[in-house]
């Protein structure tokens, strides 16, 4: 088999790897033939070479050993989700979606679920590789929320919310558990059960009154409106990349 970059056949669609790390944001063709001569970047787990040529729909690139989204045509938007919206791309009861939000081409879908009542911050990608690296509980990536609450949790009820509560489908996993006003709790996690954070807080006492997701992993935006979504920002996706990325550091 040959080494990556070596060969180009007729009729080969695949293209420059710098080129493809230019477009995808990385810097300018320049810069990413830097990182690929300072040996920086892999492409499917082996150390590319300059003059190397990729499949950027099927082959994976890291850079720093961070996965990068290479394929065109990839967006992300990054939406604050009204109250009485479905998190999915239709309603068979005719609900209003959070798709309907933002452009409907190219096609995106939401990365994981905030359900009907929740408001918040909500990821619209059609990048498959990063959202199954947000959504599954190994990688780790933090969900901070905003819920008012009946009553004033005590610290006992605060330490148990820390320490993970008993729920119909398990304990959940540690979480920071804060109160930041009255009847306020923030509360961040990275598990992604089914209306997890009102279950928490109905397991401890204190039914949600109302729930704003306020942050996913990096990001935070407080000046979009309800309803309104952007595009995120090359930096915000890299950042992204990264914070799904397991850290195999040993020490």
């Amino acid at each position: 088999m040959a080494a990556p970059g070596e060969g180009h056949v007729a009729g080969d669609d695949r293209e420059r790897l710098q080129k493809v790390l230019a477009r995808a944001g990385i810097g300018s063709r320049r810069a990413c033939e830097e990182l690929i001569a300072d040996e920086r970047v892999t492409v499917n787990g082996e150390v590319a070479m300059l003059g190397c040529r990729v499949d950027p729909e099927a082959d994976t690139v890291e850079v720093d050993g961070v996965q990068i989204g290479v394929a065109p045509g990839l967006v992300y938007y990054l939406l604050n989700k009204p109250k009485g919206t479905v998190t999915t791309a239709s309603d068979p009861q005719g609900r209003p979606t959070v798709v309907a939000l933002v452009p409907a081409e190219p096609r995106v879908f939401p990365v994981g679920r905030l359900d009907y009542d929740t408001e918040g911050l909500l990821l619209l990608t059609n990048d498959g590789d990063l959202t199954h690296r947000l959504t599954h509980p190994s990688y780790g990536v933090d969900k901070e929320y905003l819920a008012e609450v009946a009553g004033e949790p005590t610290r006992g009820e605060l330490r148990m919310l820390r320490e993970g509560v008993m729920l119909d489908d398990g304990k959940t996993a540690p979480a920071k558990a804060s109160i930041v006003g009255p009847n306020l709790v923030r509360l961040v996690i990275h598990e992604g059960r089914n209306r997890q954070v009102r279950r928490m807080c109905d397991a401890v006492g204190h039914p949600v009154k109302r729930l704003v997701r306020s942050r996913i992993g990096p990001l935070a935006d407080h000046t979009l409106g309800p309803g309104a979504w952007r595009e995120l920002t090359v930096d915000e996706v890299r950042e992204l990349e990264r914070a799904s990325t397991p850290d195999t550091d040993e020490g």
